[in-house]
């Protein structure tokens, strides 16, 4: 990086998407979102605040953790836009957060357990399916068809 780029105080998108490691895409969604927040210059370029690099490691390692983006979005409103979060706000967030990965973990566990029942039964009655049709939740319904988004009814199994 030459020496005028160095003293910028703000980074523009391809700087901030370099240095963090997220594509310029994934920047500008998270823009759109309202989990960045970028200025314009006269000729309507983007610059990012330095303290957006720290934000976005944050919703980075949230995204791989698996924590909805709207989640991530409200706990970020806790923070300032200009500055960088410390290590107390990391451990707020994180506690915030704690509490969906664990109801995370307890639905996977619960799949991974359910799955091993299910291959090779062949059973193909909904009405059976731990995974499908826990506690035959669709007969609630009524009779009938059915259409079906597994990973939907997955991820909305009650706890």
């Amino acid at each position: 990086m030459d020496d005028a780029a160095s003293e910028r105080p703000d980074l523009t998108v391809g700087d901030l998407s370099r240095r963090s490691g997220a594509a310029v895409s994934a920047l500008h969604f998270y823009e759109r979102k309202g989990l960045i927040a970028s200025t314009r210059t006269a000729g309507n370029q983007r610059r990012y605040p330095r303290a957006a690099l720290r934000r976005v490691a944050v919703i980075r390692i949230a995204v791989r953790l698996g924590v909805p983006l709207a989640v991530v979005a409200r706990a970020l409103e806790e923070l300032p836009h200009e500055s960088t979060p410390t290590r107390e706000d990391w451990n707020r967030l994180s506690a915030q957060w704690q509490d969906h990965l664990d109801a995370r973990i307890e639905q996977l566990q619960r799949l991974r357990d359910d799955l091993g029942g299910c291959i090779g039964c062949g059973c193909l009655s909904l009405a059976r399916c731990s995974l499908i049709n826990p506690d035959d939740h669709l007969g609630q319904d009524g009779p009938g068809a059915r259409t079906l988004d597994l990973e939907a009814t997955i991820s909305s199994t009650p706890t």
